[in-house]
């Protein structure tokens, strides 16, 4: 048996999220204690300097702030009501993932595909798969092993192509506002928005946080596609053809096949979907039409269909969702629905604890004033190294930060919590350049690349037992050795896009 590698043991010492987030909000008390009154300038918007004083936030008043706002302002309503909006998405993605909707179509598609296009339709799918991160992991992965067991060849190298997919292209996409645009998207505006950042692109248009990102993770799903079947067909493959594997003896390689009931189904999963469209076509061409308004003399338009974009994007996954789960006998009762998108939402739980604690320490860094000390002490010493004149060098800094810490940190959202609020406003400070859409564009691309690398991964050792059954003596080291190349890959290709976007001037979504 190895031994734990370097990463696991320093990953294995550091805590979950929700305890880094309650000894972040005492640490934060403790300092404001110490720093209370102290005054601090920084430069404005419009060139004036702003001066700023943290709070000792052991007073009676910053105290009663405190227990006032933890329940509503600091966590449910925090940020215009984000959480509520991420578990909206989830009702409908759930809806769809519960009731078998979205396994069906990646079955469908996996197995009609030839084995020479067969790596770059597993990373594809992954991509994809990415709205309903179970269906990929729990699905596609060892569907792929299958796959690849029937062509009668090492099932590892489909398993390795539907693993990149899915988890380091995990925020790559051709469907706007998943739950990954959402979660960074929305919260990219509360940071910005905490320290007075506008939260506009480069051109100084306002972003939509659900739709901030989605030219670039477009152009990035077929790219990442293309790149993650090329790594499977010129390192993967050769690398893996010659090693020995065993097919278990309670394997049926037809386990996979999409049933007939299945096929049917599929069909009203489709006219779900056009009578969802056609519902949604109908609102945004009606009531929920743009429209403008003059106040004092300026007119200003009005976007209703745009902002209700979450709730039109979960409608349209709840109809096929809805229509596959009837023909095929998963919703025989009402109360089969709702069972199903409760399933879902128990799967949000971790997030709701997670929120709690990382939203209230948000908004004590906000009502201190720390934060904003703390992106003023940055910003100081980045201008000081000589970085501001250069934002592609602080994309890069920024990228390679977010890497090396996702190796020992598992988590978008925990992750973003805790680096959005202070690279944000201070990247912002350096160079104007260094617009939020950018940041959490950087963000997503580090994030991702290098999950399928790191143990610390929650889906790591599910890998790994699917990976066992054809070679049993497989460990996280040969996992990590195997994804290496895809991780290189993806990092690098992915950064050169988003620099190539912000370097043009093309805006990353709208």
């Amino acid at each position: 048996m190895k031994k734990p590698s370097i990463i696991e043991k320093i990953g294995k010492k550091i805590p979950d999220p929700v305890i880094i987030f309650m000894i972040l909000y005492a640490v934060t008390l403790i300092i404001t204690l110490f720093l209370g009154e102290m005054t601090f300038s920084m430069v404005a918007k419009d060139g004036s300097m702003i001066t700023y004083e943290i709070k000792n936030m052991f007073t009676a008043e910053n105290i009663r702030w405190i227990f006032d706002n933890a329940l509503l302002k600091n966590w449910l309503s925090y940020g215009g009501g984000v959480l509520g909006t991420i578990l909206v998405v989830m009702l409908g993605v759930g809806l769809a993932e519960q009731s078998g909707l979205l396994s069906t179509l990646i079955k469908k598609v996996g197995i009609k595909v030839s084995d020479r296009f067969l790596p770059f339709v597993l990373v594809f799918l992954g991509i994809m798969s990415s709205v309903a991160t179970d269906a990929g992991y729990v699905i596609l992965i060892p569907l792929a092993g299958i796959l690849y067991a029937g062509l009668k060849k090492n099932p590892l190298i489909g398993m390795a192509a539907a693993f990149a997919g899915v988890s380091a292209g995990f925020s790559a996409n051709l469907l706007p506002a998943t739950p990954s645009d959402i979660i960074i998207g929305s919260n990219a505006k509360i940071f910005a928005e905490a320290q007075g950042i506008p939260f506009l692109n480069a051109a100084g248009n306002p972003l939509t946080p659900a739709t901030m990102h989605y030219y670039f993770i477009a152009v990035s799903t077929i790219i990442l596609t293309f790149v993650g079947g090329v790594i499977t067909i010129k390192f993967v493959k050769p690398r893996l053809e010659k090693q020995e594997y065993c097919i278990p003896e309670d394997m049926h390689l037809d386990d996979f096949t999409v049933k007939p009931e299945e096929n049917k189904a599929l069909k009203w999963a489709g006219l779900g979907l056009i009578i969802g469209l056609i519902i949604v076509a109908i609102l945004g061409f009606g009531p929920l039409a743009s429209y403008t308004i003059e106040t004092e003399g300026v007119v200003k338009e009005i976007t209703p269909f745009i902002d209700n974009i979450i709730l039109m994007i979960t409608f349209l996954f709840f109809m096929p969702g809805l229509f596959y789960g009837i023909k095929v006998g998963a919703f025989k009762k009402s109360m089969d629905v709702v069972k199903a998108m409760s399933t879902s939402m128990s799967s949000m739980g971790y997030v709701i604890v997670l929120t709690f604690f990382s939203y209230n320490f948000l908004a004590l860094l906000s009502e201190s004033q720390l934060g904003t000390y703390i992106t003023y002490l940055g910003a100081t010493a980045l201008e000081k190294m000589g970085l501001a004149q250069y934002p592609i060098l602080l994309i890069i800094g920024f990228i390679i930060t977010t890497a090396i810490i996702n190796l020992f940190v598992g988590g978008l959202t925990s992750k973003w919590m805790l680096l959005g609020p202070i690279f944000i406003p201070m990247l912002y400070q350096v160079n104007s350049a260094m617009t939020p859409d950018i940041v959490a564009a950087a963000y997503r691309v580090a994030d991702s690349s290098t999950n399928i690398i790191t143990p610390l991964m929650s889906y790591a050792g599910l890998i790994l037992v699917f990976m066992r059954k054809y070679k049993p003596e497989y460990s996280v080291g040969d996992l990590i050795g195997l994804m290496f190349p895809y991780s290189l890959g993806f990092l690098a290709i992915w950064s050169t896009v988003l620099i190539g976007f912000f370097a043009l001037g093309i805006p990353l979504g709208f």
